[in-house]
């Protein structure tokens, strides 16, 4: 299952499954996105893809995908949290209801999935929780605040989940990505920030989504694909925070 399959990342990580010919079940907001994104995985890899529309930023989101998985009788043996929300609106900017989508999304939706599936993951061991954050989740970037603040909470959570499953056999996995241009107004955001650092950092979505799965099957915890975006990766999580703060306010 992966939620927010039918577009960006989440769509990549279907592929590379679909290519090692998993059967997938795709969980979006937009029933248009989902279908299209349904006919072509099945024509293309020659897989079975079940959908279901439904809004992850609605806190009742995971117990209607759980009911509908057990209707279905759906047995699930990976869960993706790949649903999230970024942009270039962060605090202050956004309004009050904004900033709590975005923190309901990147975040509440992981954790209330993951709490309803952990019982059909017991049941089907091997198996795996991969979830979707950012190297913005390694630093508190100023431009990104509560979108960075919601990705580390999702890498901490990873860390945390990792031990407390270790003996269940359900390997977790969280994926840090830097960027991925995933549309144009990713790149040009990007651009517009990082300049030609951020262009040379980028991954092609597809391959972000080839070495998610890899390393997830894997079982390796934290996945930064990119050689350029390790590296910056690994100076952002030496560095103290404060300092790192500091220098990122200084150089919006």
């Amino acid at each position: 299952m992966i939620a927010g399959g039918s577009k960006g990342i989440g769509l990549s990580i279907a592929e590379a499954l679909a290519v090692r010919k998993w059967n997938l079940f795709l969980v979006a907001r937009n029933e248009k996105d989902l279908a299209s994104t349904k006919s072509r995985i099945e024509n293309t890899y020659g897989v079975q893809v079940e959908i279901l529309p439904c809004d992850l930023s609605f806190q009742n989101s995971s117990e209607i995908i759980h009911d509908w998985c057990i209707k279905k009788n759906v047995a699930i043996k990976l869960l993706c949290n790949a649903a999230g929300l970024g942009g270039s609106k962060d605090f202050p900017d956004l309004q009050p209801d904004e900033a709590e989508t975005m923190i309901r999304l990147n975040f509440e939706s992981a954790v209330a999935l993951i709490y309803r599936f952990i019982p059909m993951l017991k049941k089907n061991t091997p198996s795996y929780i991969l979830n979707v954050a950012s190297m913005a989740g390694f630093a508190p970037f100023p431009i990104k605040s509560i979108y960075s603040a919601t990705k580390a909470a999702l890498i901490s959570f990873s860390y945390s989940l990792k031990n407390i499953l270790r003996t269940e056999r359900i390997s977790v996995s969280c994926l840090c990505p830097g960027p991925v241009f995933t549309k144009p107004a990713i790149e040009q955001e990007t651009v517009r920030q990082l300049g030609v650092f951020g262009r040379q950092m980028a991954v092609d979505p597809a391959k972000v989504g080839e070495e998610a799965v890899r390393q997830m099957l894997n079982g390796k915890l934290i996945i930064i694909p990119g050689k350029l975006a390790g590296i910056s990766t690994f100076l952002l999580r030496i560095l103290p925070r404060r300092l790192m703060a500091r220098i990122l306010y200084r150089s919006r």
